[in-house]
């Protein structure tokens, strides 16, 4: 009977099976582990991190610049906005005055009774009283004809201002929206900095920042990066290392002397993008400080200060060129002479002296 059937006995007894479930768990832990390993992203190392963090620097200046030439930009159309406006109110008070003027004529014609003045003098007998009321109604008629020619002109002015206006507006509000993407861009490469910072141990943040310092010429830190606008949490100190004092050269004229010392007043000022002083500055804003200081205007951005004055080979540098680098014109210093300059390196690094080796030459110009 099936019922009766004995059954069947597995290969395994039951202590087998679990060695066997046993050794599959082991196995599968192991092959994991080893998976996981293998799928791991090695920490990377102090160096690798540093040339993140200086390429990082390198784009947020880059986007620097596209944000001061876009303020600059808004700053423009902003004002131009304004003398319109402004300009307008004056013609639209010009035009009220005029049709007052209008107002006043046609009120005193109602009252004469509204009759054509060559009517009215018809109907006057005395020709002494004719001539005179003849030579008043010819003058009341200039009046009349200057003030219609007056209102058109105002109204036809009024049209333009506005269209004018109109114009300028959209130009503004474009550059602010350019000024949003640029600062918003700025900011982003300043925080992915400071995350890739905020990873390393102490002693890999030590190492760093003695990379850095190596670089750069000074004992400080130098690898903080402030996002802000005050500058209020940068190092300030002054800094004037790497020879600077000792390599100064004698300033080729007055203008570019007062351009250095300028400078050298700024030595240990934060680093703040976007900043043109007093009590921070980003790499171009205090160029053109310094050159203002001096007496000459210069433009706001690296890629257009590059342009404000003479060429000038490296072999060719005077004290007061303006030294430029990266291929991107993205940064400016001030040449001080024996192969130094005055400069605003980046964020969490003051104002100080630095040797122009110390980055890709891209040019140099010569503004007085």
């Amino acid at each position: 009977m099936a019922a009766h059937r004995k059954p069947k006995q597995s290969p395994l007894g039951g202590q087998a099976v679990r060695t066997a479930a046993t050794l599959a768990l082991a196995s599968a832990a192991t092959t994991t582990l080893f998976e996981g390993s293998a799928h791991a992203e090695p920490r990377p190392t102090t160096a690798q991190v540093k040339a993140k963090v200086d390429r990082l620097y390198e784009e947020a200046e880059v986007a620097t610049e596209r944000y001061n030439g876009a303020k600059e930009k808004a700053d423009e159309a902003r004002a131009s906005f304004d003398r319109l406006r402004d300009e307008a109110a004056r013609r639209t008070q010009r035009l009220n005055t005029a049709r007052d003027r209008l107002g006043a004529m046609a009120a005193a014609q109602y009252r004469s009774g509204g009759l054509d003045p060559a009517v009215r003098l018809a109907l006057t007998s005395d020709p002494v009283e004719y001539l005179e009321r003849a030579a008043l109604a010819e003058k009341a008629g200039d009046r009349q004809a200057a003030a219609v020619s007056a209102v058109r002109r105002e109204l036809g002015a009024i049209r333009q201002l506005r269209a004018e206006s109109e114009g300028r507006l959209t130009s503004l509000r474009e550059h602010e929206t350019e000024l949003r993407r640029q600062k918003a861009a700025v900011l982003d490469k300043l925080q992915a900095a400071r995350t890739l910072l905020a990873r390393l141990t102490a002693e890999e943040r030590a190492r760093y920042e003695a990379a850095t310092a190596g670089r750069d010429g000074t004992g400080g830190s130098a690898g903080a990066p402030d996002d802000t606008t005050s500058g209020g949490s940068a190092p300030v100190r002054a800094d004037r290392s790497s020879g600077g004092e000792r390599a100064s050269v004698t300033a080729p004229n007055p203008r570019a002397a007062e351009a250095i010392s300028f400078a050298r007043a700024q030595l240990g000022k934060p680093y703040v993008w976007g900043a043109t002083g007093p009590s921070g500055y980003d790499c171009s804003g205090l160029t053109q400080a310094a050159w203002r200081a001096a007496g000459i205007s210069l433009p706001r951005t690296t890629y257009t200060q590059i342009n404000a004055g003479q060429r000038v080979s490296r072999a060719q540098l005077a004290p007061g060129d303006l030294v430029f680098f990266y291929s991107g014109i993205s940064h400016v210093g001030l040449y001080i002479g024996g192969g130094q300059m005055i400069h605003a390196p980046r964020p969490g690094a003051p104002i100080r002296v630095a040797p122009i080796d110390e980055m890709p030459f891209a040019g140099a110009t010569r503004v007085s």
